[in-house]
């Protein structure tokens, strides 16, 4: 699943536009078409048609792993899940095999939004609170402190790995940035939350920052044959590298499911007291 670097690259991408694909900034809507209607979560089909048409895109960002298009008079939320993508085309190339929606725009272009596995939602709101709004912190925000996370880490007694990747803890964190950002801080996974030290929390605050900016300037993970927009996957110190020597002690790198998520760590660098 793409994760906050790799969401964020394509919402950049969307926004500023890149070679071969211009930006949607300033770009009208004309109408759109579900290929697949579940692909809507809301509104209903009938009013996605009749609201959408005429809306200019005014600002595209990135809360948590929500791509959010910001329209003249509405909101449109995207959520890749397991395998979307968003591109950017002609309107009248060939649609591809796993286009689900696509969206025509002035210029003879159109928005796709494609996706194999079928997980993928779309919202067109006037309320993105309504979506948005159960979403934690999000972990680059200036405002988010080492001594939030601190206290946010010691109201709850839960085991480090899957507290990260519950996005009411913390928008836009997976199972990647997870891994690397603990073993990065020293932490086990299966470390309770409530156990950090003041030390300990501020080591994890750097890590998760680190991790989470370098995958964003490595344009993200080309994780698997979904997302293909970055390197970031050539720098992972235990993400897929059970087996391997850890590069810090040389022990090898294991394996563990935890809430049914395969999670990395050095038995070594991250001991668990």
């Amino acid at each position: 699943m793409p994760e906050l670097p790799e969401v964020e690259t394509i919402a950049t991408n969307l926004r500023e536009g890149r070679v071969g694909q211009p930006s949607l900034i300033g770009r009208s809507i004309l109408k759109a078409r579900l290929l697949w209607e579940r692909t809507l979560a809301a509104p209903s089909p009938t009013e996605f048609y009749s609201w959408l048409p005429g809306q200019v895109f005014q600002a595209i960002r990135r809360r948590g792993k929500f791509i959010v298009f910001e329209l003249s008079q509405y909101t449109l939320l995207v959520h890749l899940r397991m395998s979307g993508d968003l591109l950017v085309e002609s309107d009248d190339a060939p649609i591809a095999p796993h286009h689900r929606l696509l969206i025509d725009l002035d210029g003879g272009l159109r928005l796709a939004f494609n996706d194999a596995r079928k997980f993928g939602r779309v919202w067109l709101t006037a309320e993105p609170d309504s979506v948005l709004g159960a979403l934690g912190p999000e972990p680059l925000d200036e405002s988010f402190t080492a001594q939030d996370l601190h206290q946010a880490l010691h109201a709850r007694q839960r085991q480090l790995k899957p507290l990260l990747l519950d996005q009411s803890f913390l928008a836009g964190l997976g199972n990647i940035y997870a891994d690397e950002a603990l073993h990065l801080a020293k932490l086990h996974p299966l470390t309770l939350s409530n156990r950090l030290t003041p030390e300990q929390s501020e080591r994890l605050w750097l890590s998760i920052r680190h991790v989470l900016q370098e995958g964003i300037q490595r344009n993200g993970a080309s994780i698997d044959w979904v997302y293909r927009g970055g390197d970031y996957q050539h720098f992972f110190k235990v993400y897929q590298r059970t087996g391997n020597p850890c590069y810090n002690c040389g022990t090898p790198i294991e394996r563990l499911v935890v809430g049914q998520r395969g999670t990395h760590f050095c038995p070594t660098c991250q001991p668990l007291h």
